[in-house]
């Protein structure tokens, strides 16, 4: 694999509902959770927060850097949010092309 391949990353950070939002803030400031994440070399694609859920964010990460999202996530995120991972995908251009491809009698 080369050393630039990169994949999108979906991480749901869902809020701990048992902690208020001063809570939350003082944990994460404890944790540097802002100075650490996400990793240098990791680009940020979107960021959104969900309201009653938490945030949901993905990130492009060259793939070597997968191994340190985790750290940062386990080291900086638990305590705070509860995390669920997923390799994603960008479907725009493959949602065009079945489009096309529908439009052109095709299934």
């Amino acid at each position: 694999m080369s050393s630039d391949a990169r994949t999108l990353l979906t991480i749901f950070l869902k809020h701990d509902q048992s902690n208020n939002l001063d809570m939350i803030q003082s944990k994460l400031k404890a944790s540097q959770w802002w100075d650490r994440f996400p990793p240098e070399g990791v680009e940020v694609v979107s960021w959104t927060v969900a309201m009653g859920f938490g945030q949901i964010v993905t990130l492009r990460v060259p793939v070597e850097l997968i191994p340190v999202v985790n750290v940062e996530l386990e080291r900086s995120a638990w305590g705070v949010f509860t995390t669920e991972c997923f390799p994603t995908y960008d479907f725009v251009p493959v949602r065009q092309r079945i489009k096309e491809r529908v439009e052109n009698g095709g299934q």
